[in-house]
């Protein structure tokens, strides 16, 4: 995975490989008037991978959905990571043609993705929402694919993928008796089906069962280690950690961080936390925590204990020492910013000099 340097990124920032973009939620809410803050410089862009973007945005009136995003893919497998709302979709239909960028280019196997129907033989998009007419058979979806696609055999292709996503069973019953995971396999077989070398999966996994789940992850990874370029999304972390060799994070339209899921966990793990912790004797706990290093604050109210604390994993190692030191019995420790939405947010205003 590579992304391209934007204009006076310095590559400076960060001290991991990976590199977070700066003041990314100050831009949200209003189209630029001039160039946007820069996206720290993350590798060399090569031009010559299947998808390109170039300080791609795409604005709806005064709100922006994608704001200055550039990176290039090749083949394996890529997750998109962010929360509900975060831009996601927008960028995948941007990928697929389905959007014209508002300024900056994409680029599919070199092509513009917008107003270029030759890409649709290089794609295959599954979007989240539900793009399937009730009354049509599963098998008829797929075959209805196949011959949008101009293919030679559409019957035997169909059933080809319908078996390749497990759904052989079920591929004669109308689409509107199934579930939300069955729903969601035979959409990937319609995108499966003209062999496609790029496929863009908007939350594939939604609606899944636990066996579907690995089903469906282990047929990716194959389609990888083939040579395809495959981008999915999720707002679930676990999910792109189990899947993708790299991990694209965005929040509020920016790219807030990018590299595997190592580096990007232990962006979100190594950051300052609150921790709710309710013991025996409050009181005597916060005077013990505030000789600790790892924390630079705590505070007593309403008979509730809150810790602040320069990261996570330190405080962890040393709580339960604290309290035995102390005296002390702990009933609870819990973070109280621990949400997906509190470690995107923080990704993107590290640089900016926001520490939680």
């Amino acid at each position: 995975m590579a992304a391209l340097p934007a204009e006076g990124a310095d590559g400076a920032g960060g001290d991991v490989g990976a590199r977070v973009a700066d003041g990314a939620a100050d831009a949200v809410r209003r189209a630029p008037a001039g160039p946007s803050m820069p996206i720290a410089q993350l590798a060399v862009v090569d031009p010559s991978q299947p998808i390109v973007l170039d300080r791609v945005s795409r604005w709806y009136g005064n709100v922006v959905a994608v704001n200055d995003i550039s990176f290039s893919l090749g083949a394996g497998i890529t997750g998109l990571l962010g929360p509900n709302g975060a831009g996601k979709s927008t960028l995948l239909h941007l990928l697929a043609g389905l959007l014209r960028p508002s300024a900056g280019r994409v680029l599919i196997g070199g092509r513009p993705a917008w107003r270029e129907p030759s890409i649709y033989r290089e794609i295959g998009l599954v979007p989240e929402r539900e793009a399937v007419h009730a009354f049509l058979t599963g098998r008829a979806f797929v075959e209805l694919a196949a011959r949008l696609q101009g293919l030679a055999d559409p019957v035997a292709a169909a059933a080809r993928t319908i078996a390749t996503v497990d759904m052989a069973g079920a591929a004669d019953r109308a689409v509107g008796t199934y579930s939300k995971g069955m729903r969601q396999r035979i959409k990937i077989a319609a995108a499966l089906v003209h062999e496609p070398p790029i496929l863009l999966l908007d939350e594939p996994f939604n609606g899944m069962d636990p066996r579907q789940r690995l089903h469906m992850m282990d047929l990716l990874r194959s389609m990888a280690t083939r040579g395809r370029t495959i981008l999915f999304s999720s707002h679930i972390l676990e999910e792109v950690e189990r899947l993708a060799d790299g991990i694209l994070v965005i929040y509020a339209g920016r790219l807030a961080a990018a590299g595997d899921f190592r580096e990007i966990r232990r962006l979100m793990t190594d950051r300052p936390h609150t921790f709710r912790v309710r013991s025996s004797d409050d009181r005597r706990l916060a005077s013990a925590f505030m000789a600790e290093p790892a924390v630079f604050g705590s505070e007593l109210r309403d008979e509730r204990l809150t810790v602040r604390v320069s990261e996570f994993s330190g405080f962890t190692r040393i709580v339960a020492r604290v309290a035995r030191d102390a005296g002390v019995r702990l009933f609870e420790v819990a973070p109280t910013d621990d949400s997906l939405e509190s470690v995107f947010e923080y990704l993107v205003t590290r640089r900016a000099g926001g520490r939680r």
